[in-house]
């Protein structure tokens, strides 16, 4: 009798919503979901670095955000966390969108993290709602 195998639904996905009174803020929730995504307990170790993406769209600087952090966690052997977006520019005259901000990078041999493989494009939202910022957006995990 030879080997088979099922082809089974499995979901390997993490989703982060983030809610804020500003762009910069649902920004900021959103890549501390992804530090959360990755470490249950942040200790407060770790040096501060800048962070400058540029994009096309507002779902294009969320998505390459959030793929920034990563591809520094895995350049820098950061976890990075306490993420502070300053400013976001862009808009209606079809230069595209610039973000700066700052995060601080704890040494991964300081915590115990699971993986975070990529950011997806799957389902990511971002919205201003009455009165508050919402995001949300899928991590591939």
């Amino acid at each position: 009798m030879g080997a088979d195998f099922e082809l089974r639904d499995h979901t390997a996905d993490v989703a982060v919503e983030a809610r804020g009174p500003t762009l910069e803020a649902v920004f900021s929730a959103a890549a501390d979901g992804l530090a959360a995504a990755q470490c249950d307990a942040i200790p407060d170790s770790g040096e501060r670095f800048s962070i400058d993406v540029d994009a096309e769209s507002r779902e294009a600087l969320l998505f390459d955000y959030l793929d920034e952090l990563i591809y520094e966690r895995d350049v820098r052997s950061v976890l990075p966390v306490e993420n502070r977006v300053e400013a976001i520019e862009g808009g209606s005259d079809g230069a595209g969108w610039t973000l700066s901000g700052s995060v601080r990078g704890v040494p991964l041999d300081r915590v115990e993290a699971r993986e975070v493989k990529a950011v997806t494009y799957s389902e990511m939202r971002i919205e201003e709602r009455e009165d508050e910022w919402y995001a949300y957006v899928v991590l591939d995990v």
